[in-house]
């Protein structure tokens, strides 16, 4: 979803004197729409095709938000993104990726990144950065750390983390999924309600969280 040139200047605290150019610099930083180029696993042509979800209907695609200036491509291919190392409270992400109709969507390609629990984002390797692909009922896990909050020139984030999701025959996703209850996310301009997790704690300081992507057609 691209920011509107107004929606720019509130979030990055940009005045309307400094023109165009800079708008458009600012938007081709926080907002560059990479492309996935991973291969998508061959899908054996006897899997039957899932049902709809039970008690699921038709279902509205998940918002797009912006890719924001952290992103790095060709990362590896792995379900656990934590080092024994890696700050913050340790974190397993589980959903499913379906199609609008709610069928699910076996070999889709999630991409996943967040800073650590302090803030901080690998830009030169790849600790907590992965890709995975979902299994043949569109399910997907991913291991990491609850992100903290942090400052990025005049922005301030709520936790939050990011992840590109694409199906062989869906449009490219990219949003940022939250967590509730973060004292940040009604100040933070970028939070979207329709994306927060269910959260819950999952013995010591684990948590354990869920959410579904809904992706439209191509």
């Amino acid at each position: 979803m691209a920011i509107s040139r107004r929606r720019l200047f509130q979030i990055g605290g940009v005045g309307v004197a400094a023109g165009g150019a800079a708008a458009l610099g600012l938007e081709r930083l926080a907002n560059p729409r990479t492309p996935l180029d991973y291969p998508f696993p061959t899908v054996d042509p006897g899997v039957e095709i899932l049902a709809p979800t039970p008690a699921c209907g038709d279902a509205d695609a998940t918002v797009a938000q912006t890719e924001g200036p952290f992103y790095s491509p060709d990362t590896p291919e792995r379900t656990n993104l934590r080092d024994a190392d890696t700050m913050g409270v340790p974190l397993v992400i589980e959903g499913r990726v379906l199609t609008t109709d709610c069928r699910a969507i076996p070999g889709a390609v999630l991409d996943v990144w967040s800073c650590d629990g302090n803030g901080v984002y690998d830009n030169a390797g790849f600790k907590l950065r992965g890709h995975q692909f979902t299994d043949r009922q569109g399910a997907f896990r991913i291991e990491t750390v609850k992100p903290s909050d942090y400052s990025w020139f005049f922005v301030r984030r709520t936790p939050h983390v990011h992840v590109k999701v694409q199906g062989r025959e869906t449009a490219l996703l990219t949003t940022q999924i939250y967590f509730p209850g973060e004292a940040l996310n009604e100040d933070d301009s970028i939070f979207d309600e329709s994306l927060l997790m269910s959260v819950e704690p999952a013995g010591g300081e684990s948590l354990h969280a869920r959410f579904d992507f809904v992706l439209s057609a191509a």
